[in-house]
This record gives structure tokens, sequence and C-alpha cells, in this order.
């Protein structure tokens, strides 16, 4: 049995479970609930199997720790010879969505953790934070079509899962108004089992106060 560190409202974390159940591997791991987090003190349970203290980590049965959702889902894939094509091309173009959609899930929890910070905020870093991820939903929007006509690979996983970020931590955005083919792609991946069966949630207790204040919210205009 396959160890996983894991957390309801991990964004990466939810990658490697849309793996896990898609490729009918879930049976195959054990998931302990982990908490970390950049502001504050590593988690020793974690850092014993990951030097970097961050979830996910996946420790396999011969002790084996890997870490980075790209490398447990890489290795996940291949171990059930699925969501990973034999085709250079298309192993390229999945390489460069799962790319894109690890660096738009980084941008957020960063955006976050900088606004958390109230008065002490950055405005030049944050909108340049604005700026990437108004850019980085534009540009998906104009493969929309490329995405919904290529197989399921692990880029699609990596896409999926930053929108779900954005939705989750970023209410009232009007993302999919304002980018509707987007929009359509991810609504319809939305409705796949594996995918419907990871919905973050957040379990943090209700005493606690959040990491980013309501004015973080921003809003697209309808396309």
């Amino acid at each position: 049995m396959m160890t996983l560190h894991w957390s309801p409202r991990s964004p990466f974390v939810r990658k490697v479970m849309i793996v896990l159940n898609e490729t009918g591997q879930s049976g195959d791991v054990d998931c302990i609930r982990s908490t970390v987090a950049m502001m504050a003190q590593p988690n020793p349970d974690v850092l014993s199997s990951n030097p970097l203290g961050k979830i996910p980590t996946l420790i396999l049965e011969d002790g084996t720790s890997l870490f980075d959702s790209r490398v447990i889902c890489a290795y996940l894939a291949a171990r059930a010879g699925m969501l990973v094509s034999d085709n250079a091309g298309e192993r390229l173009c999945q390489a460069r969505w799962e790319a894109l959609g690890d660096g738009m899930t980084d941008i957020l929890l960063l955006w976050r953790i900088e606004l958390a910070r109230a008065g002490k905020a950055e405005p030049l870093l944050c909108a340049a934070f604005e700026t990437k991820i108004r850019a980085v939903l534009a540009f998906l929007d104009a493969e929309a079509g490329a995405l919904a006509a290529t197989p399921l690979g692990l880029g699609h996983i990596a896409i999926f899962c930053a929108l779900g970020q954005l939705e989750f931590r970023w209410p009232g955005t009007g993302w999919r108004d304002a980018h509707p083919n987007l929009a359509t792609w991810f609504a319809g991946l939305s409705m796949r089992p594996a995918f419907a069966a990871t919905a973050v949630v957040d379990d943090t207790p209700a005493s606690s106060s959040p990491t980013a204040p309501p004015e973080a919210v921003f809003t697209f205009e309808k396309s």
C-alpha cells in the first residue's frame, strides 16, 4: 500500500486524486490528512519524507518518496499505462498544458498569500499576478477547442485543477461568462466521475481567519 500526504484543500493534491480515480488506483493508496502552509513551520511528518515540506508527497511500497504533483502524476499514469500518449508530439502538448495549469495555480496561491498581508501587500506585485491570470485565461479560451479535441491527459487535469482553484478561492470573478469556450470545456470535464469526486473542500475551522481578505476578488467583463 502506498501512502499519500493529502489535503482536501490543495489543488495539487487534487491532481493526484483525479489521476488515482481515473486510473482505478485509489484503492492502492492510504491518504493521510497533512496540514502544511508556506507561512508556518514545516509539518514534521511531511518533512521526514519530503525535505521541501510540501504536499502532495507519495510514499511508495518500498519507502521511496515522490514529491511534486507532476512527478507523482507521471508515475501513477505510467504505473497504470493510462493518460500518457505514445506519441512524442502529444506528450509535449500535454506537458505544455500541465506547465500552464500548474503555473496558474502557483500564481493564485502566491497572490492570496500576498493579499493576506493586508495593508502591507505590494500593489505592483498583485497587479502583475492579476495581469498574468487574465492572460492565462484568455490563452486557454483560445485553446479550448484543442483541449476538447485531445484525449484526456495530465495537462487537462492540471488546467482543470487550476480553474477549480480559481472558483474555490476567488469566487465571483465571472470568468466563465468572459471565457465561454473554456467554461464549456471545464463544465464538461466537471461531469466526469473522477473529477466530480475530487471537489475541493475547505475543512479549515470556522474560527480560523481567512488567508485573503474580501477585497481580493477581481472580476472579468463578459466577452
